[in-house]
């Protein structure tokens, strides 16, 4: 008999990537969604749930006859992120749930204004880990579809412009992060284990130059200083969200994102390289 698996945040981006590639391994009846708002799961073809990560009543009742749990990291700021994630681990212990899997992130941990971010979902790691539920832990790299979404504006300005600097960043794409959370979930070997989950490490110059390559612009990488980042991104997206854009940039550039990556052993198989990546955009973004 399959398990049954629920994923939280199901309406989210990721939360319904992972779904679909939970339906691959355990088949759509066996997979339950969670989402504050069910109405907006509903398209993903399996029983949706209420998912609130403020209601534990309601978790706990949507959790119950459910084996593994996937918690996908909450959007709110950080110091309530922790408690609202307690409320998933606690409201599975009650369900009966045996196992916990948590998308945490990559990112430096201190000294940037994305580190406030990071260090709650450190502590929403050390809960997963003394939760008493078997356990596996995900560290996701830097989306590069929002680069890709970006093209446009990139397009206008003739450059990608940041503050990361020479260094290089782990980049991943939902789909990939989704195959690797459902082995994660589906097999024992990754129990207690924390994994790194990204591709090839890239500069923002190799980055300009794959999107020159997909797109066939003549984009070229403008490094900023910090500062100057800061100010350009709180001007176009305000004080919180242009600092913590910034912040995560900062963290780039000092090596933060530049990790060993395990995504080889989370998902049996390699990260998609980053050629065949752009190279299925180029089909995309080519004429008829």
């Amino acid at each position: 008999m399959n398990q049954r698996i629920a994923v939280t945040a199901a309406s989210g981006q990721l939360g319904s990537e992972i779904v679909q590639a939970a339906i691959e391994i355990v088949g759509k009846e066996n997979v339950v969604g969670l989402a504050r708002t069910p109405s907006k799961a509903e398209s993903l073809g399996v029983e949706i749930r209420p998912g609130d990560y403020l209601s534990r009543e309601d978790l706990q009742h949507s959790l119950h006859g459910i084996e593994t749990v996937l918690l996908v990291s909450g959007m709110d700021a950080p110091e309530k992120r922790i408690e609202q994630h307690r409320n998933v681990i606690e409201a599975a212990k009650h369900a009966g749930v045996k196992k916990i899997v948590y998308t945490s992130i990559q990112g430096a941990e201190t000294g940037t204004a994305f580190s406030p971010v990071v260090q709650s979902n450190r502590q929403t790691e050390e809960d997963v880990r003394n939760s008493g539920l078997s356990w596996a832990i995900g560290r996701n790299g830097i989306y590069i579809e929002p680069d890709v979404e970006y093209i446009a504006t990139y397009i206008e300005r003739g450059e990608i412009a940041n503050c990361a600097g020479d260094e290089k960043c782990g980049y991943t794409t939902r789909p990939e992060l989704a195959y690797a959370y459902a082995k994660m979930m589906t097999e024992p070997q990754h129990d207690g284990q924390t994994y790194n989950l990204h591709g090839e490490a890239i500069t923002q110059q190799q980055l300009a130059d794959y999107m020159n390559g997909a797109f066939g612009t003549n984009l070229k990488y403008h490094s900023m200083s910090v500062e100057e980042y800061r100010e350009d991104r709180i001007a176009e997206l305000g004080e919180f969200l242009g600092s913590v854009i910034a912040g995560i940039y900062e963290g780039i550039r000092n090596g933060a994102a530049n990790n060993e990556s395990h995504f080889a052993k989370a998902a049996g198989r390699a990260h998609l390289s980053w050629a065949s990546y752009f190279d299925g955009l180029k089909e995309l973004s080519s004429p008829e």
